[in-house]
């Protein structure tokens, strides 16, 4: 059996017209249609009838459509493994990454160790903290560099770094020199404060917050990255994490303000694993080296 027939059959089934697989395959038509009867001759079914310029999927069409799809990612997968052998691989590591550690520690770390560990084939999933668990235990990953611990007790722990939050503003337009003192209580109660932009820690701030200035209006934005331009924007304050606001804080585009009325938790970064292979240990081993 030729697995190019195969293609042009799932192809077909997912399309349901033999010109839109000729397209996406780049193909002549003649060509998709003897690669189904071809098919159809070997395993000895008819598998599409056709319902004016469409086909359908007769049931035994619908029937071998799933062992197709096995068969083409079972080959894909060997012919994917055995390139990367080629090319000098002889390891792959997949890392999920939240969305803020893919933003501030991974460029960092990654391009060391790729240059460190050049037999190693990274890919690299941007998942949300929340579902970094989950994707682990099903085993799509083989690492997870998350804002939140594993619950699970087959999945691995390790804290990685810990990160002070900073309160974050807009800049006044005043220089060190000039600036008029910045109260902390004032700014909170007069500009709105931007939650929710870490996994982590808000659940726990804001019910401190709402206890010390019950005045406070809030408004919850997802990522850092939405929250440190509505911030520059004008739009409103937040505590970020430090290392998030560095560059920032450093440019002059946002002003840190003391905060010592309220105790601020810590952010956390994790490292969760289902199993400690001798890759996974490996860069976790590398990630324990670098604090950014």
């Amino acid at each position: 059996m030729d697995f190019n027939w195969l293609r042009t059959f799932v192809s077909a089934a997912e399309t349901a017209n033999f010109r839109r697989t000729a397209e996406l395959l780049f193909l002549s038509q003649p060509t998709v249609t003897v690669h189904i009867k071809l098919l159809e001759k070997e395993i000895g079914a008819q598998l599409f009838v056709r319902e004016g310029r469409n086909i359908v999927l007769t049931e035994e069409g619908r029937r071998y459509l799933s062992y197709a799809k096995r068969m083409l990612a079972v080959y894909d997968e060997g012919v994917a493994d055995l390139h990367s052998y080629q090319q000098g691989f002889s390891s792959t590591l997949t890392i999920a990454i939240s969305p803020l550690i893919a933003d501030t520690i991974l460029p960092y770390v990654l391009k060391r160790f790729i240059n460190k560990y050049p037999q190693v084939e990274i890919s690299i999933r941007i998942i949300e903290s929340i579902d970094i668990e989950a994707s682990i235990m099903a085993e799509e990953v083989d690492i997870g560099l998350s804002c939140l611990p594993a619950r699970d007790p087959k999945v691995k722990n390790h804290s990685l770094y810990r990160d002070s939050l900073v309160f974050v503003a807009p800049h006044d337009g005043f220089d060190s020199e000039r600036a008029h003192p910045l109260d902390a209580e004032e700014i909170l109660e007069t500009n709105t404060l931007l939650t929710h932009n870490h996994p982590g820690y808000w659940e726990e701030l804001c019910q401190i917050i709402k206890v010390k200035y019950p005045r406070v209006k809030m408004m919850k934005v997802s990522q850092v990255h939405i929250t440190k331009r509505f911030i520059v924007e004008g739009l409103g304050v937040s505590f970020l994490p430090g290392s998030t606001v560095r560059r920032e804080l450093l440019e002059g585009r946002l002003l840190e303000i003391d905060c010592p009325s309220i105790p601020l938790p810590e952010a956390h970064t994790y490292a969760l694993m289902k199993y400690e292979h001798s890759v996974q240990k490996e860069f976790l081993k590398f990630l324990s080296n670098y604090r950014i």
